[in-house]
């Protein structure tokens, strides 16, 4: 593996392959919770806690069935974690915000089969990474993923204000703005090289 910083990880995950603007992973909640601002930054903020902790645990998992010449068990492995981190995640936003509980709605128990959390365990597997470059990408690809939410958030919120054409409002505006979003974010494309 050539060696990367941990800088160079961090923006690579967040900025240059964003999981939903770049590898379109994670699309239902950055459709679904991204109407407004607040619930999108708490959605971004579970789902990078999820993404750190079942990245962290991947990291184990996978070398401890490296040793026991077990890695075709390493994808259900996975998906049990970030099953286990979900959960907890659930039990405590239920219990210190019931109002934000009920705006995450359906979206929150949805982390579990959120496909960027299970890319992140996958892909820092794949590339050979160690703890702390595992600890680094998750966190970037949260932060990436974080990014997009809000960035969504904002451009709905502003455009709740605006004179916008009936034939383009709700689902077809929202998605000519995911298109632009993930425009705009492959021009960092030319960053990874």
């Amino acid at each position: 593996m050539k060696e990367e910083s941990l800088w160079y990880i961090f923006i690579n995950a967040s900025l240059i392959n964003n999981f939903v603007l770049a590898y379109f992973l994670g699309i239902c909640p950055f459709l679904g919770v991204s109407g407004k601002m607040e619930t999108a930054t708490k959605m971004g903020g579970a789902v990078t806690f999820v993404m750190l902790i079942s990245s962290m645990c991947a990291y184990g998992i996978h070398a401890l069935l490296v040793v026991l010449e077990a890695p075709y068990l390493q994808l259900i492995s996975f998906i049990v974690v970030i099953a286990a981190t979900v959960q907890l995640v659930e039990m405590f936003i239920k219990k210190m915000s019931l109002a934000l509980f009920r705006a995450l709605g359906i979206f929150l128990p949805l982390i579990t089969t959120n496909c960027a959390i299970l890319a992140v365990a996958l892909f820092q597997t794949n590339k050979g990474y160690g703890f702390i470059e595992s600890f680094v990408y998750a966190l970037g690809a949260g932060a990436g993923f974080t990014l997009a939410l809000v960035l969504m958030a904002g451009l709905r919120e502003e455009l709740e204000l605006a004179a916008v054409p009936s034939v383009v409002k709700g689902t077809a505006l929202t998605l000519l703005i995911a298109g632009i979003l993930s425009l705009s974010f492959m021009g960092f494309a030319g960053l990874g090289s």
